[in-house]
């Protein structure tokens, strides 16, 4: 499990540091026309924590084996795709909707946090 969420992770943030440079540069014209430049860097800045978030994950998952790393994980991975995704989904459609599917991304996340903290707890 270790190496999925390791590779989940380097993937998420390599992304989010090619989406965020797209964002400054090719597509800063069109983000800055919709008011939305500061929405995209807040899902690539997001991006970049879950990314981060899921590669400690699978380091620690080695050295603490506990189901709760395992959810954490996941709920990482999870609420960073929704959040980010919805996020992108925003400033590529213009579709506003999208907004209201992005707390649900935020919750996983921190409820990821809150199951990292019980997993290194209980070893």
């Amino acid at each position: 499990m270790n190496k999925f969420f390791i590779q989940s992770g380097a993937v998420l943030a390599g992304l989010s540091v090619a989406l965020g440079a797209f964002g400054a540069h090719a597509f800063k014209a069109a983000l800055e026309a919709i008011n939305r430049t500061e929405t995209f860097e807040t899902a690539a800045r997001y991006q970049m924590y879950g990314g981060l978030a899921l590669i400690l994950v699978g380091i620690l998952t080695d050295k603490i084996s506990h189901k709760y790393l395992s959810w954490a994980g996941n709920a990482f991975l999870i609420g960073t795709v929704i959040f980010s995704g919805s996020l992108y989904l925003i400033c590529a459609t213009g579709v506003t909707i999208w907004g209201a599917v992005a707390p649900i991304g935020g919750t996983s996340l921190m409820i990821g946090w809150v199951l990292f903290l019980l997993g290194v707890s209980k070893k």
